[in-house]
């Protein structure tokens, strides 16, 4: 995420902020990229902490692409609703970078159901995934204690909510992008045959698990090439977002590029992942500094490299509806 600052007093503040320390109201404008002073505030900003900018009267941009939320008389179902949907506006701002969803894509925009397995006196399932143009999230991910245990349980390096909102949306691009010339022979050749049964694949996954090897950036990928591409999507866009957060930052170091480098405006993918994977073992080895857990714990491989530059080529211009070359 970019460097952010107060309209008024020009003092930095962050994504989330609702208020600059000087007292002004933050609005966040995601056409502008940042904070302005003459918008109006989303009619959720009271209800769950949105501070986006209402469009045409509504809602906010990215409160428009919700169509369903939890119950929210139920105990704890507010703040999970307001951390799900605040994780949802930090991976729209970033895919915004690159076009998506903004004034310049005329392209369909997905919807959201935002649904709590907190739903009464019961507990219900909720099945996380995309259908149609329709991502489900269940919110409760959003709880920092339960998705730690979900992470263990599964056996996972790592679990988000940003990462599944990243994750589903890749599913729904994935959409977008099979509609332009040549991703779909591009992405069989590298990923597989998406048209292979999901549903049998699944339960393969489950029955039998795979590991990842030298061929895929998680266990999950395995799954299908829907998954593949997902989780290589999600990652991409790990990596992109945190070598911007870095450079934001102003911190410098071996292989990372001078103060003015824009990591979503870098069109070579082979370097960008060169200096995100600098830009990771560094902060990996803050982390574990103060004995916490690498920040991005995965080792890139030769095919999980090219993989990733795929997915970087084709996110990083398919809302413009004109294929990069190859």
């Amino acid at each position: 995420m970019q460097r952010l600052t107060c309209p008024r007093c020009g003092q930095r503040v962050y994504f989330q902020n609702t208020f600059c320390a000087c007292g002004t109201p933050l609005v966040f404008a995601p056409e502008a990229g940042g904070f302005v002073s003459d918008a109006p505030a989303c009619p959720n900003r009271d209800q769950i902490g949105c501070n986006w900018a209402a469009e045409s009267g509504g809602l906010c941009r990215s409160c428009a692409m919700t169509g369903t939320i939890p119950d929210l008389s139920v105990e704890g179902n507010r703040d999970l609703l307001a951390q799900s949907e605040a994780a949802k506006r930090w991976v729209l701002a970033n895919l915004a970078r690159w076009h998506w969803f903004t004034d310049a894509d005329s392209g369909t925009r997905v919807q959201f159901r935002m649904l709590s397995e907190h739903a009464g006196p019961h507990e219900v399932p909720v099945t996380m995934g995309h259908a149609a143009g329709v991502i489900t999230l269940n919110v409760v991910e959003a709880d920092d204690a339960l998705r730690a245990l979900r992470q263990q349980q599964l056996g996972e390096l790592y679990r988000s909510m940003v990462g599944h909102v990243r994750h589903e949306i890749a599913h729904f691009l994935f959409e977008r992008l099979a509609l332009l010339p040549g991703f779909l022979a591009e992405f069989r050749a590298m990923f597989g045959d998406e048209r292979a049964d999901y549903a049998a694949a699944l339960l393969d996954h489950y029955n039998q698990p795979l590991a990842k090897g030298d061929t895929f950036i998680s266990d999950y990928a395995t799954t299908h090439p829907h998954e593949d591409w997902a989780e290589t999507a999600a990652h991409i866009l790990h990596l992109v977002d945190m070598t911007d957060s870095l450079m934001a930052s102003g911190l410098n170091g071996p292989q990372i590029p001078p103060p003015g480098y824009d990591a979503y405006a870098d069109t070579d993918a082979e370097h960008l992942l060169t200096v995100a994977t600098s830009v990771a073992l560094a902060v990996n080895e803050i982390n574990r500094a103060i004995d916490n857990p690498d920040v991005y714990p995965f080792v890139l491989t030769a095919t999980t490299r090219a993989k990733l530059g795929f997915a970087h080529r084709w996110l990083s211009q398919g809302a413009t509806m004109t294929p990069l070359p190859a």
